[in-house]
């Protein structure tokens, strides 16, 4: 059996943040699922569109005051994770705009070649709800890797 689950973020806000501190804040806890523990969660790649997240390790950019409105529960320490740009696609909506901007001059990186080459064994998708194109576009890009997707938004990808 393997010993870590290789995972991979579409979307770095509250979510993300919160699954994230809660894995290193239990990640001594001897519980099991399926023979896994909390620890043997490892994050491999992160995806955003914010310029102040793409760049930074996954560990600075979930905090990043401008998107996060969670409690922090645990401090998480550098996780050697880059945050890399992602596709904007469907674009940043009315709400999301007041607070997240896209650097244009950033270019998005391959989602496919990243999650190849880093191994990932599933895709968790944290995009902000209404993301229909970016929702599949992420889905596909599972597919196309070989790897898992996690749908955690209230998005209608598959039936």
């Amino acid at each position: 059996m393997k010993t870590q689950i290789r995972v991979a973020f579409a979307g770095i806000g509250d979510c993300c943040s919160f699954l994230l501190q809660s894995v290193e804040k239990y990640r001594n806890a001897m519980e099991t699922f399926g023979g896994y523990k909390l620890s043997d969660i490892t994050p491999v790649a992160a995806f955003d569109v914010d310029k102040n997240k793409v760049g930074k390790d996954l560990s600075a950019a979930m905090f990043e005051a401008n998107t996060i409105n969670t409690d922090t529960i645990a401090k998480v320490p550098r996780l050697g994770v880059e945050v890399m740009k992602g596709p904007v696609l469907d674009g940043i909506g009315e709400y999301l705009g007041k607070v997240v901007s896209a650097d244009a001059k950033q270019k998005p990186v391959d989602v496919v070649d990243v999650l190849k080459k880093v191994k990932a064994d599933i895709l968790v998708n944290y995009l902000p709800v209404g993301s229909y194109e970016a929702s599949r576009f992420y889905a596909q890009a599972a597919l196309d890797a070989g790897c898992g997707f996690i749908n955690c938004i209230p998005e209608f990808i598959s039936s």
